[in-house]
Order: C-alpha cells, then sequence, then structure tokens
C-alpha cells in the first residue's frame, strides 16, 4: 500500500480527543437550549456570488464542481460556505413566511476555508453558532445576551479563563468619520491586524492605504489600545477629543453590554477597541474571545451585530450573533495538554466470556443491562480472565462483569471494579454504576478538577 499523507488543515482525531470534541459539542448544545435555542442545520453549499457581497474572503472560498462536469457545467457558481452567518442570513430570506420572528437558532456544523493551515487555523473545522433574528428590527438587549450565553457555555467546560473582548461598530465608524476618515471600512480592515503585524505595520496601513494623516492615525491606533473591564473606557475616549454623534451612540451601546454582561457573569466582558472584525456586514457590537494565557493562538469565539445581511431589499431582517470555534478550542486543549478524558471508549462494562459455548450468556447479560441505559460490549475474545480485565484496562473500562455460568461453583453473577479490585455479587437487572462511571468524564489537567455532563 502507498504511503499515506496527511492533509495540511483537515484535522482527524484520535479517540480520546473526540470524547473532548463531543464534550463540547453536548455541552454547547446543553446550554443554548438551556437559554431557548432552537436547533437548524444549512446545506454545505452556498451561490459564491451572495458569499463575497460582504468583505475581502473571496480567496477563502472553495468552489464546487464535478470531477466529470461538462464544460458548460465546470463552474456551477457554488462553494463550500465560509462561515454559518451567511448561510443562516440566506435561510431567513428564503423560509421566512414559514418561521416565527424573533428567532432564536443554534447551528452547530462544518466550515471550510481555503487559507494557510497554523496553529489554530484550518481548512476544514466546526463551528457552534447561536443567533438571534428578528424582523424589521431587532431589540439591543440581545447583543448583551450574545456574550452571557457564550459566557455560561464556557464557564461550564473544564477549560482556562476565557475574557470575551467586546467592541462596538458605531463608536469605531464614528470615531474614524471624526479624524477625517474617507474609507471606515479600511481602516476597520488594518485596525483588525493589529495583532497580527504590530500597531507599527499597522500605523504604516492606516496612512498609506486608508488615507489617514498621521495625526488622524495616532488616534485611531490610540482609540485602540483602550480596554477595560468596565464602563470606564468612556471617559478614555473621550479624552482623545473626538466627537461625533455615531461615535456616541457607539460608546453608550458598549456600555450597557460591558455592564449589562458582566452584572450576569461577571469578569466574564471587557471592552477592547482594538476588535473590528473584519467582514463588512457587522453594524454593532462585535466580540471576540482569548483564553487566558494563550492569546497567542487568537480567538476562539467571535461574532456581532448584523442589520442588513439578512435582507431582499424590501424586507431586512436584523440579527446578532457569536460562535464557538470548536476545532480551534480543541487543538488548543489537546495541543496545550489542558485537558484529558477518562475513557476513549462509551462502555462502562465489559461483560467476560468464559468460552464460546457461554457467550450467548454474556450477551443476555450485555442487553440487560443496555435496556436499563448502561454502556457496555461483550469481550472478543474468550481469553484468560486477566487478559480480558487488562483488555478493559487498557480502554478505561472501569467494570468487568462475570456471568455466573463462566465462574466455576459460582451462583450469582459479580462485577470487578478493575480500578480498586472489588468485586461484588451483582444482577444485571438492578446493578447500577455510579453516575460519574456512566459515561467518559472530561476534566482539567491543570487542577484535576473532574467535569461531567450530569454536573452542569
Amino acid at each position: 500500500m502507498a504511503k499515506i499523507n496527511r492533509l495540511s488543515g483537515f484535522p482527524e482525531l484520535l479517540p480520546t480527543g473526540r470524547v473532548i470534541e463531543q464534550y463540547i459539542l453536548d455541552t454547547a448544545r446543553q446550554v443554548f437550549e438551556l437559554h431557548g435555542y432552537l436547533s437548524l442545520e444549512t446545506r454545505a453549499v452556498e451561490p459564491i456570488d451572495m458569499m463575497t457581497r460582504n468583505g475581502e474572503i473571496d480567496k477563502e472560498i472553495y468552489v464546487l464542481r464535478r470531477l466529470h462536469a461538462a464544460t458548460e457545467e465546470a463552474d456551477p457558481g457554488l462553494g463550500l460556505h465560509f462561515d454559518l452567518t451567511v448561510p443562516f442570513a440566506r435561510y431567513v430570506l428564503e423560509y421566512a413566511a414559514a418561521l416565527e420572528f424573533p428567532l432564536r437558532r443554534y447551528q452547530i456544523q462544518k466550515v471550510w476555508r481555503g487559507e494557510r493551515p497554523q496553529e489554530g487555523r484550518f481548512r476544514e473545522f466546526t463551528q457552534a453558532d447561536i443567533d438571534v433574528v428578528a424582523k424589521d428590527s431587532l431589540a439591543f438587549h440581545h447583543e448583551v445576551e450574545m456574550a452571557v450565553v457564550m459566557a455560561s457555555l464556557l464557564a461550564s467546560l473544564p477549560i482556562p479563563r476565557a475574557i470575551i473582548q467586546v467592541n462596538n461598530r458605531k463608536l469605531a465608524e464614528g470615531f474614524y468619520l471624526g479624524v477625517g476618515a474617507t474609507d471606515t471600512q479600511g481602516v476597520l480592515r488594518a485596525i483588525d491586524k493589529i495583532d497580527k503585524i504590530g500597531p507599527e505595520r499597522v500605523r504604516v496601513l492606516l496612512e498609506t492605504e486608508a488615507g489617514l494623516t498621521p495625526e488622524a492615525a495616532a488616534k485611531c491606533l490610540a482609540l485602540a489600545a483602550i480596554s477595560a473591564p468596565d464602563a470606564t473606557f468612556v471617559d478614555q475616549v473621550a479624552a482623545l477629543g473626538v466627537r461625533n454623534d455615531l461615535l456616541d451612540q457607539g460608546l453608550s451601546e458598549l456600555a450597557v453590554v460591558v455592564t449589562g454582561a458582566n452584572a450576569e457573569r461577571p469578569g466574564s466582558v471587557v471592552a477592547d477597541l482594538k476588535v473590528a472584525r473584519g467582514l463588512d456586514y457587522y453594524t454593532g457590537t462585535v466580540y471576540e474571545t482569548q483564553l487566558v494565557g494563550f492569546e497567542s493562538v487568537g480567538s476562539i469565539s467571535s461574532g456581532g451585530r448584523y442589520d442588513d445581511l439578512a435582507s431582499d431589499g424590501k424586507q431586512s431582517y436584523p440579527g446578532v450573533g457569536i460562535s464557538l470555534g470548536v476545532s480551534r478550542l480543541v487543538a488548543i486543549l489537546i495541543g496545550k495538554n489542558l485537558v484529558s478524558a477518562s475513557r476513549a471508549v462509551p462502555s462502562a462494562v465489559l461483560v467476560a466470556v468464559a468460552d464460546n459455548a457461554s457467550r450467548p450468556e454474556s450477551e443476555k447479560v450485555a442487553r440487560q443491562l443496555r435496556a436499563r441505559g448502561i454502556p457496555c460490549e461483550v469481550a472478543p475474545t474468550a481469553d484468560k480472565f486477566g487478559k480480558q480485565i487488562r483488555f478493559a484496562d487498557r480502554r478505561g473500562i472501569p467494570y468487568v462483569w462475570f456471568p455466573a455460568t463462566a465462574v466455576d461453583s459460582a451462583d450469582e453473577d459479580t462485577v470487578k471494579d478493575i480500578r480498586s479490585g472489588d468485586q461484588v455479587g451483582a444482577d444485571a437487572a438492578s446493578w447500577q454504576p455510579p453516575v460519574a462511571d456512566m459515561k467518559p468524564r472530561v476534566f482539567a489537567t491543570t487542577d484535576k478538577s473532574i467535569v461531567s455532563k450530569e454536573s452542569l
């Protein structure tokens, strides 16, 4: 067989990594549904012209075509979606007559981007999004809600502390207009690169590409340097001496988000005025999220308010959303050895087999356990019991079940906790393992604090 070469940017997880990923996805579903979000899924492909309307993302799109397509069919004008917000906006427009608004939805799917793979960045990855979309107008309190829900999810996971950084597009654009900018989107895109290329190189971009004077560029960089865990950023911005009505509106809105979110999830949100978000469709609050101590990896969660993305020219559906980059988060947790799993398989019990003739008895025990929701499997071969126990141990299965027919002179089934060595009589119709052993547990390796679905 020819040597298999890995495809860069298309991650595949080992079994333990998949347990960690599934834990995060299950927790996300639980938290989202607790906050009243319904589940939706959209198709994997969208028209390319629709995906390229907002922001400079045309180089990231994977074009869809059939291998044996005729010449006239070679370019169907379709591509794999690069995020879940644009497809959701299209979905809202297409099915608006059948939907109830405001629509609260979560969506967990793969997305694809043709960018250079690097730490935390992939060509194929999973996102978990929530959005609220309304008809005609969307209440501002949903912009606070986005931060609260994501902070609740992140606090439910065995991960390092996460900080949600928020800014407001009205604040940023109003400030840029106030210093004389004529290309506010160009300024936004330059500011969005501060963490990647540094302020000095951004200063050059602001002057040469966005057309700012040196004084205006300096003020924009001073704005981007402002960060505060409360509404004190308002006075810091005022001290820069820029006046603009849109700026004032953005300052007021951002203060409400920071204050409101921290009232519900203390210490979860900070105002960070360098947060820009490169896509053009954002119009209000924007969010990015970093893990404390791992800021160099970039944002693990981002999003924002959009007023015109879902619009057909006659009717508009403004919305706000935030997304968790599941694949990026999993890569950080595994790559930095921040979390682990108690086992890589779902089985809590391995039912032993004495010999091939008694396998039906072992299968009967397994059926009884499964009927009561206990994950189990039957030993693949009738090896010596010591080998079967080692088989379970290698997989992290905590219990081995011995049917009475498998043990000479035994008059009842027994079950062995192979971690402690304790072995007791048991009835497959009533025995129950501890809740903590029913499913694989995911826990932080830094403080060993156990976190399981049952404890949320």
